[in-house]
This record gives structure tokens, sequence and C-alpha cells, in this order.
């Protein structure tokens, strides 16, 4: 079978890109024939994935930009749309931990950013591609979640917090696109070896822990276009659809 050409590739939004989860998700996808739109804050990471993907036979467009640079999504959203018409697949990876500390001596600014990157971005990015998403004849959207959602320990909150807010959009985008094509899942990773674990889990032997690449190729599972459910969590460490 011939490869896809440029116009015909599918058009996958990942956020985040720049390293762990996301910069894996992003070279699953590139690797499976979409074209990756890889935003994230770090433009020596981007640059390095644009590399990588390219040394795959893949293309990539870069967005340097801060979740919380709202305007900025915002003109994404319609940059996407000038250029391509639609969009493919949006994958909202990109999270804080924020602090771990009782939720009385959470600083409001802190706070703030966890759900200004963990939710409203998600939220923003969101109303922003609608259009595109529901353009694109399979629009498929993947939220990077936690158990933390529901675990609710101590000391989590703010991310516990901001998880399940998470969920929450996504089903609720879920039951606005049932009658779609669009179809919307949640993924729980599951403890990986990644940053925000090492900094979440200081004193843990991280080659213990499965990898951003073990996970990946779900991404690319997720949005194909015969993915049927929506709605649902895809939980990594029991590789199964869960309903919360």
């Amino acid at each position: 079978m011939a490869e896809p050409s440029k116009e015909q590739r599918r058009i996958a939004l990942v956020t985040g890109a720049s390293r762990g989860i996301g910069r894996a998700a992003a070279l699953a996808l590139a690797r499976a024939g979409c074209h990756i739109v890889a935003l994230a804050r770090t433009v020596g990471g981007l640059e390095e994935l644009d590399d990588a993907i390219k040394r795959d036979g893949g293309s990539a467009t870069l967005v340097p930009a801060d979740l919380t640079d709202f305007s900025a999504l915002d003109r994404l959203g319609a940059a996407i749309a000038k250029r391509w018409g639609r969009l493919d697949v949006f994958i909202g990876n990109a999270g804080l931990l924020g602090p771990i500390t009782p939720l009385g001596h959470v600083e409001p600014a802190a706070w703030d950013r966890v759900m200004a990157v963990n939710v409203t971005a998600n939220w923003r990015l969101l109303r922003a591609v609608d259009t595109s998403l529901r353009a694109a004849e399979h629009g498929r959207v993947v939220l990077v979640s936690s158990g933390a959602a529901t675990a609710c320990r101590a000391y989590w909150g703010p991310y516990s917090i901001s998880k399940a807010a998470l969920e929450a959009l996504a089903r609720t985008y879920a039951a606005e696109t049932v009658t779609t094509p669009i179809r919307v899942m949640l993924v729980n990773p599951g403890p990986l070896r990644t940053a925000m674990r090492a900094e979440a889990m200081p004193g843990e032997d991280p080659t213990t822990l499965k990898t951003p690449q073990d996970l990946a190729p779900w991404f690319v599972k997720l949005t194909e276009p015969q993915w049927s459910e929506t709605g649902k969590v895809f939980d990594f460490p029991r590789e199964e659809i869960i309903s919360r």
C-alpha cells in the first residue's frame, strides 16, 4: 500500500509533545502516518522531536507556546482550520503535578496554574478546534487523566481535583458529540517512567516502571477511524476500558 501524501495524512495535535508521554504519542502517531502539530513550551525539545519524526519519514508543525496563553490557543485553532480545514486527532497530554501539600497550604497562584494547564487549556483547545474536529471524517480526542482523579489521596488536592474536572470535561464533550463521528476517550497511564512521576515519587526506582513508549501504541489504537467507544477511560495498567 502506498504511503499517504502530505495532503492525505491525518492531522494530529499533541500537547506536551517535547518529552515524556506527549513525545512518545507524537512519534507513534507520526509513524502511523499522521502529520503532527506539536505543542510545547520547550523549543529545543520540539526541534529534537521534529528531527526524530523526519528521520522516520514523517512531518510536523512545531508550536512553541505556553498552555496558559489562551489567546495563542485560539490562534492555533484558527490556523489549523485555515491550513487544513479539519483536525483528525487531538491528544491533550500536557499537565502539571502542582504542590503536594494540604489544601489549606496551597498557594492560590499554584492552584490557578494547575487548573489553567490541566483543565482550562484543554477546554480552550477543544473550543478552538471543535469546528475542525467536526469537519474531520473521524475526529478523535484523547485526554490524559490519572488514577488520582478518583483516588483523592491526602495532599494531592490540586492534581486530583484538576484531573477529576478533566474527566468531566471529556465525558461532557463525548455526550455532546455522541451523534457525530467524533469519539472522545480518557487515558489513565498509571505509573510510568516520566519526569512528573519522579517528582511525585522521588524515592521510587524508575527501572521498575513501564515507559511512555510502552503506552504510545495505544494512542494510535484509540484514534483509529474504527474506534467506537466514547466517554470512557482506557486504563493502561489493566489494559481495559472502564466507565466512571
